[in-house]
C-alpha cells in the first residue's frame, strides 16, 4: 500500500509543482509533469529515509513530495535546456 500511496501523493505533487514553477524550465505536458512528480514523491521519501525524517517503512508526506517534484522538475529543465 505504501507504493500506492507515494503514487498517489506524487501525482498530486506533480499538478502542484507545475503550477509553483512555471515557465520555460517546466516539462511539455501533463503526463510527463504527473511522472516527474511520482519520481519525486519517491525522491522526497528515498532522501527523508537517508536523512533520517523519515522510518523505514515511512512515505513523503504532501510538502515532502512537493519539494521532491521541484528538484525533479528543476533538474529536468536543467537537462531540456543544455540539450537545446
Amino acid at each position: 500500500m505504501g507504493i500506492i500511496w507515494t503514487i498517489i501523493i506524487g501525482f498530486i505533487a506533480g499538478v502542484i509543482a507545475k503550477f509553483i514553477m512555471p515557465g520555460d524550465n517546466e516539462p511539455r505536458g501533463f503526463i510527463l509533469t504527473i511522472i516527474l512528480g511520482i519520481a519525486g514523491a519517491f525522491l522526497a521519501t528515498w532522501l527523508g529515509q537517508a536523512i533520517g525524517w523519515y522510518g523505514p517503512n515511512d512515505q513523503a508526506g504532501l510538502i515532502g513530495a512537493v519539494v521532491g517534484a521541484l528538484i525533479v522538475l528543476f533538474i529536468w529543465g536543467a537537462i531540456v535546456r543544455r540539450r537545446a
